[in-house]
């Protein structure tokens, strides 16, 4: 099984897929919540469950996501619905049957700056779906991250999926019903078989000819319903040596409509800024006033410039010193009380305190 780097990425990057994972049942996800499942996916390790958690730069995403406007309300609704998204699958369970499990996708969005001052985004696979993207033993197919990345549509990934997953047999027979369930397809969402065969089927055969490595004939098989209703169909897969043109993962986000992201950075700035200021606020049991706390903020974070769980840090580090503060004016007169917390934190600052 390849291995990924995990902060890595580029188009030739394997994507490994369970077999399980690619046969879920799931409600319709767009195009961008496809490409941004199938990045996520290249980056992680199949064989290092730590690796689950998966960060992009904030403009990456920005463009994965085809976001047209670039705001806090806009990452947010983003954010909601990637986090809503709800798959279906089988667990075998102890007693030699299945358990049917439902369960979101991701079960964390996180933004926030790094240690570079860089904004990123990160997401992190729910638990209940651990399983069917780590320790795979076997039964888990391969490609390349470029091929998923010219797919217009969801039809044309997910028949990608499921074809390239039978690519060394030869050959996959499908249900129709199964395969709308593949797909996601609603229950009247091309209802009508002609227009079935030439949206998904006709349209998805040119576009994995023109831009993946494998290419596909079908045709029915087996008996029809009522009324001539298909019921069946077998696909013919072959390796698709004609298509060369493996786009880059930066060739790919160039080719993306740039967000508007005009004042954008000042808005998350303020954002995180006025959560930051308000968190800190408790520490010191909401005694001051919110331009004080701005104060006090702007000198710690020169004594605690960066770290893991720096807010965290920033936090424990105010609370110290306004226990400090109480404790001194229980045994002295303080008449300016913000004036002293000040000076005792400046005094750290002065001695070149660092407790990152």
């Amino acid at each position: 099984m390849p291995k990924q780097r995990k902060n890595e990425l580029s188009a030739a990057n394997w994507i490994v897929k369970s077999n399980a994972l690619n046969e879920i049942r799931h409600t319709r996800m767009t195009i961008p919540q496809i490409r941004l499942f199938s990045i996520y996916l290249s980056k992680i390790n199949p064989n290092a469950t730590a690796s689950r958690k998966v960060e992009f730069k904030l403009e990456e995403y920005a463009r994965i996501m085809q976001l047209k406007r670039f705001n806090i309300t806009e990452l947010k609704k983003s954010a909601v619905d990637l986090t809503g998204l709800t798959i279906h699958f089988d667990v075998k369970n102890d007693r030699g049957g299945f358990t049917i499990t439902s369960s979101v996708l991701f079960k964390r969005f996180e933004f926030y700056k790094d240690d570079n001052d860089e904004w990123i985004v990160s997401i992190d696979c729910h638990d209940d779906v651990m399983p069917l993207m780590f320790e795979m033993q076997g039964h888990y197919f391969k490609y390349k991250l470029w091929n998923a990345l010219h797919l217009t549509t969801t039809n044309q990934q997910r028949l990608y999926e499921l074809l390239k997953q039978y690519e060394y047999v030869g050959a996959r027979e499908i249900d129709v019903k199964d395969l709308r369930e593949f797909l996601g397809l609603k229950k009247d969402e091309y209802k009508d078989w002609d227009n079935f065969r030439r949206r998904v089927l006709e349209a998805s055969q040119i576009a994995l000819a023109n831009n993946t490595d494998i290419k596909f004939s079908w045709e029915v098989t087996g008996k029809r319903g009522r009324g001539g209703k298909i019921n069946t169909l077998k696909f013919n897969i072959e390796k698709n040596d004609d298509y060369t043109c493996q786009i880059s993962f930066d060739e790919f986000l160039s080719e993306q409509e740039t967000p508007s992201i005009v004042g954008a950075v000042e808005e998350f700035e303020q954002a995180s800024v006025s959560d930051v200021i308000l968190f800190l606020t408790e520490a010191c049991e909401n005694e001051f006033k919110h331009e004080e706390i701005q104060i006090l903020h702007n000198l710690i974070i020169k004594i605690i410039p960066y770290g893991d769980k720096v807010e965290i840090k920033r936090y424990d580090y105010l609370k110290q010193k306004y226990d400090e503060l109480n404790w001194r004016a229980a045994r002295t007169e303080i008449k300016n009380r913000f004036g002293y917390l000040k000076k005792i934190i400046e005094v750290d600052l002065d001695e070149n305190v660092n407790v990152s």
